[in-house]
């Protein structure tokens, strides 16, 4: 009982110094490093339903990319650690289904229909911001960083934005003190005059492109050094501001397509070219955590690490699987937006728990607030998020106010959770019977009449619910003439309601309607002429058409 006391006194003085307003604190130790690791389309593995009643410590039961959520080949040691000495979400999710609205998002605390990072030019389509997209996160949005530099921290992303192109839409606007990485993923090569490949930036000066020199990455051989060039890159970060707080978002996204992973992982997994990425990107997880060990400033550092949307149907096995999860990235069905949610902070966030709690990567800004004492400039712009912190140091009897999750493309909202149910307005898969015959698909899950559709098919009249607990790869669908089903929509669409009253007067302009090719830093035309193989000519064919419907009926030349 003496140690149990003693362990909840020195949680509750933790707490209540990072609440504490900048202008009592005395020094700079009083405010927590803060460290996001977000990587890109990492998906979650499940037996969690049955693993967390079988044991609340076995770590390493299942499939799927990470062993603490699952992995039977436990190649991810560094993560599993994270888990281990920390906080895990079992029913974490995205923001979005897709990149770019989801990254914003995270930084923003608020939904893309508010933030601006969606299109309207066709009802209920992703978006994202491809290299010609004039479009982003507007400076009106404030980020996490920004509210964070008021506080005093030092500030830089590393790896992939994702969240605008043009200098007045980088990091280095948006609140970032540095930034090394690229406005864009690394797709390509494409080493044409007309489409280069994209560039990669130190700050706002370009220092290469990827598949060029330092950034370059083997086709044929899978071997790339850009995952230990984004930890290093950290560790050096960590290591000039080790007497002042830094906030570092390590956005390192080895597991998007195309995929490289360094020489002394190729060939060591047993899940091939993406499992060899996946232990590539744990070595680099791996190498942070030392640093702050070995600099001892642990004790001292929030962590985080997620995932921007779930894994690429679409990508095959390069790409990888959503487990017993239904469908994958871009989609609004669980395997499109659950995605690994970890905290970690030795010392103030209890080690070993397992969170069944619906949460979001909205709520990553509003826990920051929290711990930091941070505030934002405008307390009445609305927040989608809310803080996890209670939860998260293990708070008696601490609950979660919010306890709905909405699931949008672009302007449609698809989807609404609220506890252990969840309702599909609007469904559809996006894939195309070229996709399947490549062996890509969206949807590889347990095909459903009308429900997993080939077109955006309205189900308002009588919506699809699952209860996620006992089903939670969307199987079975509740009889619509049970009273569970009467009660539990009635909660849902109550839910639903109330949000979309909360839009009036906060939904923003759309960002993501126009592309100009003048921005471009590459595109898929420079590849098509190069292409012998049928299918794969008419998929990227398709998937600049469908880039096309979902971004840009308006082109500038």
């Amino acid at each position: 009982m003496i140690k149990t006391e003693l362990f909840l006194l020195v949680l509750s003085m933790g707490v209540a110094m990072a609440k504490e307003p900048i202008g009592r604190r005395s020094t700079w130790r009083n405010l927590p490093n803060i460290i996001i690791m977000l990587m890109d389309d990492v998906r979650i593995s499940w037996f969690l339903a049955i693993f967390v009643v079988v044991s609340t410590f076995h770590w390493q039961m299942g499939w799927g990319d990470l062993g603490c959520y699952g992995n039977e080949a436990q190649e991810t040691p560094n993560i599993d650690k994270l888990a281990q000495e920390g906080a895990m979400f079992t029913d974490f999710y995205s923001a979005a289904a897709t990149c770019s609205p989801s990254r914003a998002s995270m930084l923003t605390g608020r939904l893309p229909i508010r933030n601006g990072m969606y299109s309207n030019n066709t009802f209920g389509r992703n978006a994202v911001v491809i290299a010609n997209a004039t479009g982003g996160l507007v400076p009106e949005e404030e980020t996490i960083a920004e509210v964070l530099s008021r506080l005093g921290y030092r500030s830089k992303i590393i790896g992939k934005w994702h969240v605008g192109n043009s200098r007045e839409l980088s990091p280095l606007n948006q609140g970032f003190d540095e930034f090394f990485g690229a406005n864009q993923n690394h797709l390509g090569p494409y080493d044409n005059i007309n489409s280069p490949n994209n560039a990669v930036y130190q700050n706002d000066k370009m220092v290469g492109r990827y598949f060029q020199e330092e950034f370059f990455i083997n086709t044929e051989t899978g071997e790339s050094d850009l995952t230990r060039i984004w930890s290093k890159s950290a560790v050096e970060f960590i290591d000039a501001n080790k007497h002042n707080p830094f906030f570092l978002l390590w956005s390192a996204d080895g597991t998007h397509t195309v995929l490289g992973a360094h020489r002394d992982y190729l060939g060591t997994s047993q899940r091939g070219l993406y499992g060899d990425v996946i232990r590539d990107l744990d070595h680099g997880v791996g190498q942070i955590i030392t640093r702050l060990k070995q600099l001892k400033l642990h004790r001292n550092t929030f962590v985080f690490f997620g995932s921007d949307n779930g894994p690429s149907g679409v990508a095959g096995t390069h790409g990888g699987s959503a487990g017993p999860f239904l469908c994958s990235k871009m989609t609004t069905y669980e395997g499109g937006m659950r995605v690994p949610g970890i905290f970690w902070w030795p010392g103030v966030i209890p080690p070993r728990q397992i969170e069944k709690a619906p949460a979001n990567l909205l709520d990553i800004f509003s826990t920051i607030l929290e711990i930091t004492g941070g505030e934002v400039s405008n307390p009445e712009r609305p927040l989608d998020g809310q803080s996890l912190w209670p939860i998260l140091i293990n708070k008696p009897g601490a609950t979660l106010e919010k306890n709905s999750i909405f699931f949008y493309r672009g302007t449609g909202l698809y989807a609404v959770r609220v506890g252990d149910y969840k309702a599909h307005y609007w469904t559809w898969n996006l894939a195309s019977e070229g996709q399947r015959k490549m062996g890509g698909n969206p949807c590889s899950g347990i095909y459903i009449q009308n429900f997993i559709t080939d077109e955006i098919t309205d189900h308002n009249d009588q919506p699809f619910l699952f209860h996620l607990g006992r089903d939670p790869g969307e199987t079975y669908p509740i009889d619509p003439s049970s009273e569970e089903y009467q009660i539990q929509m009635d909660i849902i669409n109550d839910a639903r309601d109330r949000h979309l009253k909360s839009l009036e007067g906060d939904i923003a302009n759309p960002q993501l309607n126009i592309i100009d090719r003048a921005t471009a830093v590459s595109t898929f035309q420079t590849l098509l002429p190069l292409i012998n193989n049928e299918s794969l000519y008419t998929f990227i064919r398709n998937y600049e058409k469908v880039t096309r419907n979902i971004i840009t009926t308006d082109i500038k030349s």
